[in-house]
């Protein structure tokens, strides 16, 4: 979660007792990794790379491997060679999947876990199945440990996918609107506010900002006035430097009437702001209870 999962954000999800990530989206550099792990502090944390941004700047992928995180976790592309060295530094490595072939390729290149992430999830990925099918698939193709993604934002949802053979759950949406994330507070207010059918795919907002993200990764926001004036228009749009102007000064300012807000499916479980403790606790007690019910 780029420009949400900084570094009291992961700390704060290890110390309750899962691995926090430090997040480096579409406009990360060295320099702010750096700013984020100082934020982290000892905490044993992993780090999320995207793979266009990475081969844009390689030392960004250098500031991530002296790092030395508890895992490194690279995704939005097709080049694995990054894994090799994650190996060679004694570090894990993991990336997003989504269907059976790409999960296949992941494993042998030698990923040591994959992250199967639905169509329901919150921010970039491709759209191609839903959480559980995907979970299926991938859970057939590879033996290596497979985390569930997208829609995971309650307890049910929680024991549904570990029920189903997940070695475990890659949290986003749940945990953005929490007040250790980077998450600004007109954006907090507005995921607190959506229900479930209030986002939408698009890449309206990655045209506008000129970003280079490959037109197969849109990203799961909340709809808002923007994506209703331009989706459908994105070849338009990019020309259109007034609109470009207009969505950065929305940004800036925190208008989500304008700015993008990363948002999965799930979004309708969050009523509140609550600690990440908290809300870790709630969703594993739930999911255990359930689990055992089930059993």
């Amino acid at each position: 979660m780029g420009g949400v999962a900084g570094g009291r954000l992961a700390a704060a999800v290890t110390a309750a007792g899962g691995l926090g990530m430090i997040g480096m989206g579409s406009t990360a550099t060295a320099e702010s990794l750096a700013g984020e792990l100082a934020l982290a502090g000892p905490a044993r944390f992993g780090i999320g790379l995207v793979d266009w941004v990475i081969r844009d700047q390689p030392e960004l992928l250098d500031a991530a491997l002296a790092a030395r995180p508890a895992l490194l976790s690279v995704s939005f592309g097709d080049d694995l060679s990054w894994v090799q060295r994650a190996h060679a530094a004694g570090i894990p490595a993991a990336t997003q999947v989504y269907d059976a072939e790409t999960a296949r390729r992941a494993a042998d290149a030698g990923l040591d876990l994959v992250v199967a992430r639905g169509a329901e999830g919150g921010g970039h990925g491709e759209i191609r199945l839903a959480t559980l099918p995907l979970l299926d698939a991938v859970l057939d193709a590879v033996a290596v440990p497979v985390l569930a993604a997208g829609g995971i934002a309650s307890p049910r949802s929680l024991a549904a996918v570990l029920a189903a053979g997940a070695a475990g759950a890659w949290l986003g949406t749940c945990l953005s609107a929490c007040p250790e994330a980077l998450t600004g507070d007109g954006a907090r207010r507005a995921l607190i506010a959506a229900t479930g059918t209030d986002t939408v795919s698009t890449r309206v907002f990655d045209v506008g900002q000129r970003l280079d993200w490959p037109t197969r990764f849109p990203s799961r926001v909340l709809r808002n006035e923007f994506v209703g004036r331009w989706a459908g228009r994105e070849e338009t749009l990019a020309g259109d430097s007034e609109a470009g102007a207009e969505l950065a000064a929305g940004i800036a300012a925190d208008d989500q009437r304008i700015a993008p807000v990363d948002a999965g499916q799930g979004v309708g479980m969050l009523h509140d702001s609550r600690p990440v403790a908290v809300v870790i606790d709630e969703l594993c007690a739930g999911a255990k209870q359930l689990l055992a019910r089930w059993a």
